[in-house]
C-alpha cells in the first residue's frame, strides 16, 4: 500500500525543515492538493505562523476546532493546504492567503477580510457528465455543476467560498495577468505575451515582468489572476519580480547601510 512516513530528508525543500531535525517529516495526508505542492497544517501553524512549538500542541490547536481552511473547520494536523487556499484563525481573526513567492517557496500572505470570502481556481477540465449535466473540475479538485459554457480548460474562475457559486471568470488569453505555479520561474507574476502551440508536445508560453523581463514556460505551468494588469488577489510585496544575484546582493547592500547593526555595549571596567 501507500507509505504512511516521509522521512525529512525527502520531504519538500520548500517546507524548508531543518536536515538535523529529526528523521521524519509531516506526511500530508490525501486531499485537494498533492503531497509535493502542498503544505501541510503542522508546518504552517508550527513552522510559519510559530503558533506552536511542537506538533503535539499543533494536533491541540487544530482538535478545538480553531483553524479553518477555506471556510471548512480542519481538525486533520496533516490536512495538505495547497495554492490560494484561504486558512482563517478565528481567536486571532486573521486571514492568510497561500501564494508562491520568487524563490518558488509558500508564503503566507495576509489578507483582508473581504478578499478572504473567495479564492481563484484553475480550471483543470470540463466535461458533460451523467445525464448530459455539464461540469467542471478544479485544480484543488472541486466540481462544480452547470459553470457558465464560456468557461473552457486552463481559464480561472473566482469561487465564492461562502455560496459554492461561481462568480466570475477570467479567459486564458494573450494581455492577462499571471502566475507562475511549477518550474524554474515559479512564483513570478507576468503578462502573457504569446502561446506557442506544439501539438503532441508542450505549448510553451512566454511572459513579461513588470520590470520588463522576459521568460517562457509550459502551459501547465502558468495560472491567470487578474484581467490585463489587474490582479484579483493582493500579492507579497515583491510583487512577482524575481532579481537576478547581483540586484539581489545590491538590494541587501543597500537594505544593511540603510539599518546598521547596534554598537555594542562597551565592556564593564570591572577588575
Amino acid at each position: 500500500g501507500v507509505r504512511k512516513h516521509l522521512k525529512r530528508l525527502h520531504a519538500p525543500s520548500h517546507w524548508m525543515l531543518g536536515k538535523l531535525g529529526g528523521t521524519w517529516a509531516p506526511k500530508p495526508s490525501a486531499g485537494p492538493h498533492k503531497l509535493r505542492e502542498s503544505l501541510p497544517l503542522i508546518v504552517l501553524i508550527r513552522n510559519r505562523l510559530k503558533y506552536a512549538l511542537t506538533k503535539k500542541e499543533v494536533v491541540t490547536i487544530v482538535k478545538q476546532r480553531l483553524v479553518k481552511v477555506d471556510g471548512k473547520v480542519r481538525t486533520d494536523a496533516h490536512f495538505p493546504a495547497g495554492f490560494m487556499d484561504v486558512v482563517h484563525i478565528p481567536k486571532t481573526n486573521e486571514y492568510f492567503r497561500l501564494l508562491w513567492d520568487v524563490k518558488g517557496r509558500f508564503i503566507i500572505h495576509p489578507i483582508s477580510e473581504i478578499e478572504a470570502k473567495y479564492k481563484l481556481c484553475q480550471v483543470r477540465k470540463t466535461e458533460v457528465g451523467h445525464k448530459g449535466i455539464p461540469f467542471l473540475v478544479t485544480h484543488d479538485g472541486r466540481t462544480i455543476r452547470y459553470p457558465d459554457p464560456l468557461i473552457k480548460k486552463h481559464d480561472v474562475i473566482k469561487y465564492d467560498l461562502e455560496t459554492g457559486k461561481i462568480t466570475d471568470f477570467i479567459k486564458f488569453e494573450v494581455g492577462n495577468l499571471c502566475l507562475i505555479t511549477g518550474g524554474r520561474n515559479r512564483g513570478r507574476v507576468g503578462i502573457i505575451e504569446n502561446r506557442e502551440r506544439h501539438p503532441g508536445g508542450f505549448d510553451i508560453v512566454h511572459v513579461k515582468d513588470s520590470v520588463g523581463n522576459s521568460f517562457a514556460t509550459r502551459l501547465t505551468n502558468v495560472f491567470i489572476i487578474g484581467k490585463g494588469t489587474k490582479s484579483l488577489v493582493t500579492l507579497p510585496k515583491r510583487k512577482g519580480v524575481k532579481l537576478t544575484i547581483l540586484e539581489e546582493k545590491e538590494r541587501l547592500k543597500n537594505r544593511d547601510s540603510a539599518h546598521p547593526p547596534a554598537a555594542a555595549a562597551p565592556a564593564s571596567a570591572t577588575a
